[in-house]
């Protein structure tokens, strides 16, 4: 079961997440080096491989506020992190979506570093707490999306289904 690697408050920024003074480097294989360069700690953690990928960044509402800057998703999606947030910024979560980075909108979700979770359909359970909080699902269309990794690869599944449905 994945667990809490970090929390967050309100109104983290996408210069919290990836800090703007890294912007000459924007390619996806180069910006997690940068993920919350500013929080020492949990970025030597991220870079020395401590944190396993499915972990959970745990936050509350605007999670991804501020610019629209892709490499502050490109930065978690690179540790293939999940963040569970009581609401993301609207540029935030549609970045997110065309990269495939895992989201969750969870309003009211509480957790600790350390706690466990278990996300089962519309639930995220706090396994440490015994907390259930109710997730707010992604349109079927955006999910379908971030089901496929990403934007890129969502198109890729379609022209191959359209190319062999044409073929046949």
């Amino acid at each position: 079961m994945p667990a809490v690697v970090l929390t967050l408050g309100d109104d983290i920024s996408t210069d919290v997440i990836y800090p703007g003074r890294y912007m000459a480097t924007v390619l996806p294989s180069e910006t997690p080096q940068f993920a919350f360069a500013d929080l020492a700690g949990f970025n030597t953690r991220l870079k020395s491989g401590e944190i396993p990928p499915g972990s959970v960044i745990a936050a509350g509402k605007n999670f991804g506020c501020g610019s629209s800057r892709e490499q502050a998703v490109s930065t978690l999606k690179g540790y293939e992190l999940t963040v569970v947030a009581g609401s993301f910024a609207r540029i935030f979560m549609q970045n997110a979506i065309n990269l495939g980075l895992n989201l969750i909108t969870a309003p009211g979700f509480e957790a600790a570093e350390g706690d466990t979770v278990e996300i089962v359909g519309e639930v995220i359970r706090n396994r440490t707490s015994g907390g259930r909080f109710a997730v707010l699902p992604l349109p079927k269309a955006r999910q379908a999306i971030l089901d496929a990794g990403g934007l890129i690869s969502y198109t890729r599944q379609r022209l191959l289904k359209t190319l062999r449905t044409t073929d046949a």
